[in-house]
């Protein structure tokens, strides 16, 4: 390891977790522990500047270790997303020892390495990425360590383990019924609900009950789109929804019943309504 290399990934932790607006030792620890480079191939890499990539300096793995998004496939635009938004979403879901994972759009595995260090080395972990040349890095990156698992599969049409925890790193105008299905009892799944141009937001959902879905929006985000999980009547709609910023009223995932007065959001069999749920709150709800 370069000398002081750990004191950089240290820092780094602590600025991505606090920027993030998170306290939690246990999530500083996660990102502290997992060699980012590792992950990205060899430098000097390719930084996205929201106008183009701009190369690094050199090949030194200190310039991967600050609030930057790190290109993967630069020729589709596919990146190791920003620091300070997985931390921000991974201290709002929560991850606890033992609870099982499932997570979708893995690129190289960076964050699934992260969450598995937030669930433990005994933790049931399924990594799903469609680009099988990322897939096939994640692979290599995970041999040897079996409660790891990496499919290159289309996770939006087919199906995937339950699981405690379901993070999706893949733009989505609807949500998959599968997906919520997957979800055990206190299980959150946090996604990007976004249309095809413009910024959308992450929405996290905890099931508190077998019909009854919690549901808060994180924030506004940009992803890129999930293959198979747009519809570009939905994007529009999804598009108008955001636009007066009034995300922040969202509280539950509807199914089964008509949209009311209170939807915020209609999809495709589901809507997102300005609602409490109903159902008693989980462990892990925080509403």
């Amino acid at each position: 390891m370069i000398e002081g290399l750990q004191e950089y990934r240290d820092f780094y932790a602590r600025f991505i977790v606090a920027s993030g607006g998170g306290k939690s030792e246990r999530l500083v620890a996660a990102f502290a522990s997992v060699a980012r480079e590792d992950f990205l191939g060899a430098g000097p890499w390719l930084l996205w500047t929201g106008a183009g990539y701009l190369e690094t300096l050199s090949a030194d793995p200190r310039h991967v270790y600050h609030d930057v998004v790190v290109a993967l496939l630069p020729h589709k635009k596919i990146n190791n997303g920003q620091p300070t938004l997985h931390a921000r979403c991974l201290a709002a879901m929560d991850p606890h020892p033992g609870e099982s994972l499932v997570h979708i759009g893995a690129g190289t595995g960076y964050y699934t390495a992260v969450m598995r260090e937030l669930v433990g080395p005994a933790a049931a972990v399924d990594a799903y990425e469609i680009e099988e040349a990322l897939a096939e890095r994640a692979a290599r990156a995970f041999r040897g360590i079996g409660t790891v698992r990496v499919h290159c599969e289309n996770a939006s049409t087919d199906p995937i383990p339950p699981a405690d925890l379901i993070y999706v790193n893949a733009g989505v105008t609807s949500i998959p019924d599968h997906w919520l299905e997957a979800l055990n009892d206190g299980g959150r799944l946090v996604v990007p609900l976004t249309p095809d141009e413009g910024f959308g937001g992450m929405l996290m959902v905890t099931r508190r009950s077998a019909d009854a879905f919690a549901a808060e929006i994180l924030g506004r985000v940009g992803f890129i789109p999930c293959t198979g999980g747009r519809d570009e009547t939905e994007s529009a709609a999804l598009a108008a929804a955001f636009e007066p910023h009034t995300y922040k009223h969202v509280r539950s995932l509807q199914r089964g019943t008509p949209p009311d007065e209170s939807a915020w959001y209609v999809g495709s069999n589901w809507w997102l309504s300005t609602k409490r749920p109903q159902a008693p709150l989980c462990d892990h709800d925080g509403a």
